[in-house]
């Protein structure tokens, strides 16, 4: 044949052959070495490719998203053992395995190293997932090999964490060393599957901080988890498989639970706009996070103010109580002396809204209810406790009971499950009202004691009673009773706000969640009234928070304002407010999040002044106008804002207006015209 024409063919072939091959696509003839381009997933989501992390001169091999500006690595192949330059290959070898070459070395750096008995015919692809798969490349495409099996430091969705009882495969996700090394760090994030399984973040062998038991909706010791239309949630719990996978409804966005260095898991969802990860909820965050922290048979609660955050369980004393005074815990509780606990006469103790303990040694009985796992419980003296395995289903199935120690509890204020705890007929009688009128002699004294303290203050001080009794009252309230300042209009038109529905009230637990325990990161600014944070709720709509500083006095005038408007006044050209939040000391305002932050930031800012040109002023000007309009002549109200300026006109994506502030706004009626002031505000 005619060499110039079987050079041809050559050259046709191996043109082909070249552009036949899919960008995301690995076969023994098309491999990636170190500096050339990266394999990318076919929807341009993930990147294979080498890497160096931080600032080290390392290069590994892994996984990252493809289009972040920041490099954001999911997976890495040869953790343990790094490449001091840039001549590793990873490519497919003769028998069909993944290989991390080193140039000049016969040993591979990394391999998957499976055997595959009878075929060598394989090719690998990157999937949009994350997930790297090795396939056998016949009509089967069965799946020989996956990285979602071999787990780094984060979990993707439609990756599961837990165990294959069948296969052995456990997925457990650990640490990097460092920001710079990531090599297998000190904590590891995985499935215990002993008792109730729980998910358990372990420093070294020492567990750090659990998940709580599956309640049917949510992990008990995650409170801020709940089902909405971003993540669906799933565990399985079978004889063979016990695992748990965290998917987006949307697969549009991209999320991750990353297991850090740092001794804290977290779950992030990037947001597009702001081009970074958005931390939705993370553990621990504080001390009764902590595995154990009170001790046996000990519960935390952070919500004491102004006392220590561990408490015994009723029936329990602490074991050291010079100890317990001084704040260490450790040692916990023990049964008070003295205590007959088996057939004299004891019964249980409810104690609502908790995490219960530790269950991994909790005896598991799904085929029976509540009352009759009580009967269970009691018939046998060594139960300590019990509770519903799936208190919020509603169904109240499966029973938990204790047998030892309560290792690990703590206290909310919603969310949680009821425990019952074990307690002596002594213990009973103090905890419930039952007991109380069994002891008539003592209900008796009681009687008495309070009856002559009431005679007492009578006789000392009608006035002063009626006081406390007006100061008490007026503590109790909600925050609804509010009466507006010296305007027209009072507790009447607040109750009817609240009664309509036009204020949507937001829990302490939802605000934390969103503003990440009002991290300094999210923090927007500070006015008289206090801090604002900016925040993401469960359901990815980002908002501004108005936290009421205990010190500002403005602030709570303001806060009181804003109840009363929140209800009467819906324009474009106003800040919509969203709700409120009061629960103890707190109050918070929650306002829709405008990301072009105020007018003043951009007028009186050389660098950003320039983003107004001429028309799009006009068009603020005329918007500003629009609002105050409204607010003067066609709202419901007639409202003068009395704060108008730059920095209280708020921009939002497209640079529309918005009028914000009306902590000092004053409410005239309809055909008040002039009205008189005591107080110097405004601008």
């Amino acid at each position: 044949m005619n060499p110039v024409i079987w050079l041809l063919k050559i050259l046709l072939i191996f043109f082909l052959s070249h552009f036949s091959f899919s960008s995301d696509i690995i076969t023994q003839h098309h491999f990636i070495k170190d500096n050339d381009e990266v394999i990318v997933s076919s929807g341009n989501i993930f990147a294979l490719g080498f890497f160096s992390p931080g600032s080290s001169s390392n290069r590994y091999f892994g996984i990252w998203y493809y289009q972040h500006p920041e490099k954001t690595v999911v997976w890495v192949a040869n953790r343990e053992n790094p490449i001091n330059d840039t001549s590793g290959v990873f490519s497919i070898d003769r028998r069909g395995n993944l290989v991390l070459f080193q140039t000049n070395q016969t040993l591979p750096v990394w391999s998957t190293n499976i055997s595959l008995a009878g075929t060598s015919n394989c090719i690998a692809q990157v999937l949009d997932s994350g997930n790297l798969v090795l396939i056998h490349n016949d009509t089967t495409k069965a799946v020989l090999w996956q990285s979602f099996d071999h787990p780094t430091n984060t979990w993707l969705s439609f990756q599961k964490l837990g165990l294959n009882l069948r296969t052995g495969v456990n997925l457990i996700y650990t640490s990097w060393k460092s920001p710079d090394d990531p090599g297998v760090g000190n904590y590891s994030f995985r499935m215990n599957p002993n008792g109730s399984p729980q998910i358990f973040l372990y420093k070294g062998s020492t567990p750090w901080w659990r998940s709580g038991a599956w309640t049917g909706q949510r992990w008990s010791g995650i409170p801020q988890m709940t089902q909405n239309f971003i993540f669906k949630d799933t565990f399985v719990n079978t004889g063979y498989e016990v695992s748990f996978s965290s998917d987006v409804r949307n697969s549009s966005i991209a999320s991750r639970t990353l297991v850090k260095e740092t001794g804290v898991w977290q779950r992030e969802t990037w947001n597009n706009e702001a081009q970074r990860w958005i931390v939705f909820y993370s553990a621990p965050t504080e001390r009764c996070d902590f595995y154990g922290y009170c001790g046996p048979n000990g519960y935390c609660n952070p919500y004491l103010a102004g006392a220590l955050e561990c408490t015994c369980f009723p029936g329990f004393q602490p074991k050291s109580p010079e100890g317990w005074f001084i704040g260490d815990s450790a040692g916990g509780c023990v049964r008070k002396r003295g205590v007959s606990m088996c057939g004299n006469g004891e019964g249980f103790v409810k104690f609502p809204h908790a995490k219960v303990p530790d269950t991994s040694a909790a005896v598991v009985n799904m085929s029976i209810g509540l009352k009759q796992c009580k009967e269970k419980c009691l018939r046998n003296c060594s139960c300590m406790a019990y509770a519903s395995a799936n208190s919020e289903t509603g169904r109240g199935i499966g029973c938990l009971t204790w047998h030892g120690d309560l290792m690990d509890a703590r206290k909310y204020t919603y969310t949680g499950q009821d425990l019952y705890i074990r307690v002596d007929k002594n213990e009973i009688a103090r905890y419930t009202k039952k007991g109380l009128l069994h002891n008539r002699g003592v209900l008796a004294i009681i009687i008495v004691s309070l009856a002559v303290v009431l005679l007492i203050l009578i006789a000392l001080s009608r006035c002063f009673l009626r006081r406390q009794r007006r100061g008490r009252a007026r503590k109790s309230k909600n925050i609804f009773s509010f009466t507006s300042f010296k305007d027209s209009l009072g507790e009447k038109e607040i109750d009817e706000s609240r009664r309509n529905g036009d204020l949507p009230y937001f829990d302490l637990g939802t605000i934390a969640a969103a503003t990440n325990n009002f991290s300094s990161d999210n923090k927007l600014g500070q006015g008289g009234f206090g801090p604002v944070y900016k925040g993401v709720l469960l359901n990815g709509q980002e908002i501004a928070v108005k936290r009421l500083s205990n010190s500002s006095s403005q602030g709570l005038q303001e806060f009181k304002n804003e109840i009363v408007l929140i209800a009467k006044l819906q324009h474009r050209n106003l800040v919509r407010i969203l709700g409120c939040c009061v629960e103890g000391e707190e109050k918070m305002l929650v306002y829709e999040f405008l990301p072009n932050k105020s007018l003043d930031f951009i007028i009186f800012d050389d660098s950003k002044r320039s983003l107004l040109d001429w028309k799009k002023r006009l068009e603020i000007i005329c918007g500003i106008a629009r609002g105050m309009l409204y607010l003067h002549h066609d709202s419901r109200l007639r409202v003068i804002h009395r704060d108008l300026k730059a920095s209280n006109v708020l921009l939002d994506d497209a640079m529309n207006p918005k009028i914000s502030d009306f902590g000092m706004a004053r409410i005239f009626g309809g055909d008040q015209m002039e009205g008189d002031t005591r107080r110097v505000v405004g601008t």
